[in-house]
């Protein structure tokens, strides 16, 4: 009986040991899983965090790539800067140095003390102007080139400044035929009538034209000389004085000019019909023997 039970017995020790090493191989391969579990989230974790690093990284440069690029726009701008400023300077630097000594600088002076004089001459024919003017059209363009007259005073006198010269005029024989001339043409014209307006857009169209010829050179003189801020100020009034006499043209194409020809026609009926008269009283009256 006792045989029995001892192989009973190493039986159940054999069974216990056999479940006790399946219980270790499970517990080695739940340790295995667990640790590879480890090690794939370790790696992943690893990988995640290299990709996330070069993923900052790229984004970094990225971000760092435009301010590379504007820093290299800057410096491309730069020399253009630099040149202009150059530029400028070099023009501020020429125009102080403009002395008047040289022959084209004393014509330049001369003509803009010549201007300068036509401008003020104008300012005291262009009253007389307006008020012998018939109709009101012309009568507001005479006062409106008067306040513009007015404005280019002040324009020259800048532009003398910035020659360094005292502005002062110098007679112009020119502008003093004209003036003339427009006194004549109010002397000899009937007032109230259309052939004065015609006569008087003529004599001031001649103003005009004396006036852009002279801005239209020196214009062109100070640039030839580099004396860029004066023929800026110069060629502010040349534009002015070019819309004037345009103005002038339209004013006389309109109504003027149509109406002081049918003022000559309604004159040349009127003496036709005093001619006449006078022939029909010859005829009527009696002859004397």
């Amino acid at each position: 009986m006792k045989q029995p039970t001892t192989k009973n017995a190493t039986r159940g020790r054999k069974a216990a040991a056999s479940n006790s090493s399946t219980s270790k191989n499970k517990t080695t391969g739940s340790r295995q899983s667990s640790s590879d579990s480890r090690q794939s989230s370790t790696n992943t974790g690893r990988q995640n965090s290299s990709n996330t690093s070069r993923q900052d990284n790229s984004n970094t440069s990225r971000q760092a790539s435009p301010s590379a690029n504007s820093s290299t726009r800057g410096n491309i701008n730069a020399p253009d800067r630099s040149r202009k400023t150059s530029s400028s300077q070099k023009n501020a630097d020429h125009q102080s140095s403009f002395e008047g000594e040289s022959h084209l600088e004393k014509f330049f002076l001369d003509q803009l003390q010549d201007i300068y004089y036509a401008e003020k001459k104008i300012l005291q024919s262009l009253p007389k102007m307006k008020e012998a003017a018939t109709t009101e059209e012309l009568k507001d363009a005479f006062d409106d080139h008067l306040h513009q007259t007015q404005r280019h005073v002040r324009r020259l006198e800048k532009a003398f400044e910035t020659l360094n010269q005292k502005a002062e005029g110098k007679k112009c024989e020119a502008i003093e035929g004209i003036a003339r001339e427009v006194e004549s043409i109010i002397s000899e014209t009937e007032e109230g009538t259309m052939t004065r307006d015609a006569a008087l857009i003529i004599a001031a169209q001649k103003v005009e034209h004396y006036e852009i010829a002279t801005y239209g050179g020196l214009v062109q003189l100070a640039i030839t000389m580099q004396l860029h801020d004066t023929a800026d100020l110069l060629d502010k009034t040349l534009v002015e004085e070019e819309d004037t006499d345009a103005r002038l043209t339209e004013i006389a194409e309109n109504d003027i000019n149509l109406g002081a020809e049918h003022e000559g026609n309604q004159h040349g009926q009127s003496q036709g019909s005093e001619e006449d008269e006078e022939e029909d009283v010859d005829e009527e009256s009696p002859s004397i023997r």
